[in-house]
């Protein structure tokens, strides 16, 4: 994932910020606001790590599954349809109502 779906999404990384820091302080986190320096800065300052290994930290943490909430948010409806097109049959196009091919009711 990338920092701005962090940023943009910040309230909704909460769980997974506690999941991976569990000393970390929702009121903190709040007052972060999604601002990554302010975010090193406080994970560097919570774990007693120098700023460029609380970096590296948020860097791993940051290569897991964005949360369900972000994924699911109508914002990224187009983004999530256009990657679906890998799993659509030949002939289908991802934006196409299923109906149309007949396949809806097979059991």
């Amino acid at each position: 994932m990338k920092w701005h779906h962090v940023q943009e999404n910040w309230p909704a990384f909460f769980e997974a910020i506690l999941d991976r820091w569990p000393d970390a302080e929702e009121s903190m986190l709040e007052e972060v606001d999604g601002d990554q320096r302010a975010f090193i800065a406080y994970i560097a300052e919570l774990t007693g790590d120098e700023v460029s290994e609380a970096r590296e930290s948020i860097r791993e943490w940051m290569m897991g599954e964005l949360p369900s909430d972000v994924v699911m948010d109508p914002r990224h409806d187009n983004q999530s349809i256009a990657l679906s097109a890998k799993y659509v049959g030949e002939g289908e196009d991802e934006s196409d109502d299923d109906a149309r091919f007949g396949d809806d009711t097979e059991k």
